[in-house]
């Protein structure tokens, strides 16, 4: 099993970013592909973006493809995810999850085995 713990969320304006990370520790992190999620309230949870486990390829929700970047450095056992221009409908809590599977698109919660407890984002008008 591996432990997953978010930093970086926050307040920001409309337009603005905020970097996400996303530390690990337990089973081998860097062996397993990754993701981001996030959740509205009185929404289910979606998929934001996902990483092999090398880093070599990476792949958006259309909803932020162009705006945000999600990235690794395996030798920290960390992901992050840049969020830039940012918008009011990217307010959520923020979930980083490890996969259970080496490479490969996953798109759904139930591909994903281990989770972190979630950070506030909330982005103002």
């Amino acid at each position: 099993q591996v432990q997953l713990v978010e930093s970086g969320g926050g307040l920001v304006q409309a337009g603005g970013s905020l970097r996400l990370s996303c530390a690990a520790s337990g089973r081998t992190f860097s062996s397993y592909a990754a993701g981001w999620f996030r959740q509205a309230p009185g929404k289910e949870r979606e998929f934001v973006a996902g990483i092999s486990w090398s880093g070599g390829s990476t792949y958006y929700a259309d909803s932020v493809k162009g705006r945000f970047t999600i990235s690794r450095d395996n030798a920290k056992n960390t992901v992050y995810l840049q969020m830039n221009s940012l918008k009011p409908e990217d307010t959520a809590v923020y979930y980083c999850a490890s996969s259970w599977y080496y490479s490969g698109t996953y798109y759904s919660t139930q591909d994903f085995g281990s989770w972190g407890q979630g950070t506030q984002v909330t982005v103002s008008s």
